[in-house]
C-alpha cells in the first residue's frame, strides 16, 4: 500500500512538472482571418514556442504571434520580412530588403498590389507581412503611420498546427533568400 501511494505521488508530481514546463514554453492560439493564406487558415489552432526567441532573435521567414501594435489586447500572426535596421521597400509587386529582391514565390498567395517607399526598420523592431499580401493589415500599413512591431511585443514562433486534425502539420517557416 505504501509503495503504491509513493508511485502515485511520483506520477502526479511528474505530470505536474510536465504540465508546468509545457505552460512555460508553449502557448495555443486560434487563427482569426485570412491574412496568412495559403499557408495558415481561419480557425486553425497553433502551438507557439515562447522560448525560442530567448535563445536567438526572430529571423526573416519566421511566422510569429505578437501583440498588435495598434491594439495590445489583440494577437496577430504574420511572417517576419525585415529585421532591425534593414531597409524594406515594396514596388512593382516585389519586396526589396536593403535593395535586394526577396524571393517569396514559395509562400505568398499573390504579389502585393501596393507600394511602400523605402523604410528603415528601427533598432529592436521588426517588419512583418501576411502571406495573403493584399488582404492583410500589417507593417506595410503601420509603417506609413510610423508604427513598428517592437521586439517585446513578440510572443513566439508559430510551431505546430494541431487543429483541425486533418491539417495537423508543422507551420511552414522559411529561411528566405534575396536574389
Amino acid at each position: 500500500m505504501k509503495f503504491r501511494l509513493r508511485e502515485m505521488l511520483a506520477t502526479l508530481l511528474l505530470a505536474l512538472i510536465i504540465f508546468l514546463a509545457a505552460q512555460a514554453t508553449l502557448d495555443s492560439y486560434m487563427v482569426i482571418g485570412a491574412s496568412m493564406e495559403p499557408n495558415i487558415h481561419q480557425g486553425q489552432y497553433l502551438l507557439v514556442n515562447k522560448v525560442v526567441y530567448h535563445l536567438h532573435p526572430p529571423e526573416r521567414g519566421d511566422i510569429i504571434v505578437f501583440r498588435s501594435p495598434q491594439n495590445s489586447s489583440e494577437y496577430l500572426i504574420k511572417r517576419v520580412t525585415a529585421i532591425p535596421e534593414e531597409t524594406v521597400e515594396i514596388r512593382d509587386g516585389k519586396v526589396y530588403i536593403n535593395g535586394g529582391l526577396l524571393s517569396e514565390d514559395d509562400y505568398i498567395l499573390e504579389e502585393p498590389r501596393y507600394t511602400l517607399p523605402p523604410q528603415q526598420v528601427p533598432a529592436d523592431c521588426y517588419f512583418v507581412l501576411g502571406d495573403n499580401r493584399n488582404h492583410s493589415s500589417d507593417s506595410h500599413v503601420w509603417a506609413r503611420q510610423g508604427i513598428w512591431l517592437p521586439r517585446e511585443d513578440i510572443v513566439g514562433k508559430a510551431w505546430l498546427c494541431y487543429w483541425p486534425v486533418s491539417e495537423w502539420q508543422l507551420v511552414p517557416n522559411y529561411s528566405f533568400a534575396q536574389r
